[in-house]
């Protein structure tokens, strides 16, 4: 159980953080940012839930993506490999990422086919969906980069920001009554318009 009394530690006041295991980092520094980003899809997917009351199926898919997206954190913030086989470090996993599949398969067989890109919009719900999908694929191109800087990366979670950022996309196609309210890219709409 992880008990967590204090608030401020003023650790961090020279502008480093510590990682679950290894030395200090800048907070600028490529991890940080990884994770970091992370935390700001898992924040954006909160965002969501407030709009996703009534909506069980979403809503609950939306929990433990939440979850999951600390478990993620986690992961990102434990370099190295384990020491202790009694201790092992919480990392995502391939069932992780299938469950992500598995959702995207059934939610994506309600919805109208494609016949554009979407912009993102429509209900408050898809809207909020949108804006966790955008900053998981920054997420996911953090990690990415991490990974080319650092090969003890966890290719899994790369795996799993590529799904999620796939189930949040068909997931605000759900909640814009599944497809039927989305609102569609017209490619050149407006470039002949003419000022006024």
């Amino acid at each position: 159980m992880i008990k967590l009394n204090r608030i401020y530690t003023k650790t961090g006041d020279d502008g480093t953080t510590g990682l679950v295991r290894g030395d200090r980092r800048r907070k600028d520094d490529l991890r940080i940012e990884a994770y970091g980003t992370v935390d700001e899809a898992n924040s954006c997917v909160g965002l969501a839930r407030i709009h996703s009351a009534g909506m069980a199926r979403i809503d609950n898919a939306l929990a433990r993506i939440q979850n999951d997206l600390f478990d993620l954190g986690s992961d990102l913030a434990t370099p190295g490999t384990d020491n202790d086989p009694l201790r092992p470090s919480l990392r995502v996993t391939a069932g992780q990422t299938a469950w992500l599949e598995g959702q995207i398969d059934v939610v994506n067989e309600n919805l109208e086919p494609l016949t554009s890109f979407v912009l993102p919009g429509g209900t408050p719900l898809a809207a909020a969906l949108h804006l966790a999908r955008t900053v998981s694929r920054r997420a996911e191109r953090l990690v990415v980069a991490l990974a080319a800087r650092e090969p003890d990366v966890n290719v899994e979670a790369i795996k799993y920001l590529n799904r999620l950022s796939d189930l949040l996309f068909v997931l605000a196609r759900s909640a814009n009554s599944n497809g039927t309210k989305d609102v569609l890219w017209t490619p050149g709409k407006y470039a002949q318009s003419q000022r006024n």
